[in-house]
């Protein structure tokens, strides 16, 4: 699975958001995350892809495809 299949699977199974509301310029506070959500759904990406996300920092400003990038350059470094 690469980042985007993940981020979008943890926001439809966990988060009940449709993939259909979800694109790289979707904020994430349009998907009603709060910073409790957004903590939630960095510590479920780190576990599903074995990666340490701790200097990531994410904001409900940030939009998925912002969060997809930081996950990509992780995932390469």
């Amino acid at each position: 699975m690469n980042a985007a299949e993940v981020v979008n699977t943890l926001l439809e199974e966990r988060f009940g958001v449709a993939r259909d509301e979800v694109t790289a310029d979707t904020a994430l506070r349009s998907l009603r995350l709060d910073s409790l959500a957004l903590e939630e759904l960095r510590v479920l990406i780190e576990e599903q892809l074995d990666i340490n996300l701790e200097e990531v920092s994410l904001t409900s400003r940030d939009t998925v495809g912002q969060l997809v990038a930081a996950i990509d350059g992780k995932v390469a470094a």
